[in-house]
């Protein structure tokens, strides 16, 4: 089976899938000061990937991230496909950042054996996607 061209352009990546995991900082500004500062871990997911994984979830039963990112997330739309929050908390000391980093390599574990799973199904498919 050879993929669509809507099936690829799912993927985002050119020959594979392609995902993104966001670590950001978020600065609330009240009148002429910074008033709070939050720490924010974003996922995005492809849809190509997000519909494959949702389909095979059983398969992941045991992980609990995965399943979680699958319950959580939200479609918003083709550019930024399943969006979920991974973290969030409010830039109190240096540990918030340290709790971030730690959700963002959890991000990024996750997103890699989702995109290993799609890989692995492509191939074994015979499906090629370029």
């Amino acid at each position: 089976m050879k993929l669509s061209k809507r099936q690829r352009d799912k993927l985002w990546g050119e020959a594979g899938p392609y995902s993104e995991a966001w670590l950001t900082i978020e600065k609330r500004i009240l009148d002429d000061f910074v008033s709070r500062v939050f720490i924010n871990v974003e996922v995005h997911i492809n849809p190509f990937t997000y519909e494959v994984i949702k389909k095979n979830r059983d398969l992941f039963a045991n992980d609990e991230m995965l399943q979680q990112l699958l319950d959580h997330s939200e479609f918003q739309g083709q550019s930024f496909g399943y969006v979920s929050c991974a973290f969030q908390g409010e830039y109190i000391n240096e540990n918030v950042m340290k709790e971030a980093k730690k959700h963002l390599d959890y991000a990024e574990k996750t997103i890699i054996k989702m995109h290993k799973f799609v890989l692995h199904s492509l191939n074994t498919s015979g499906t090629k996607s370029n």
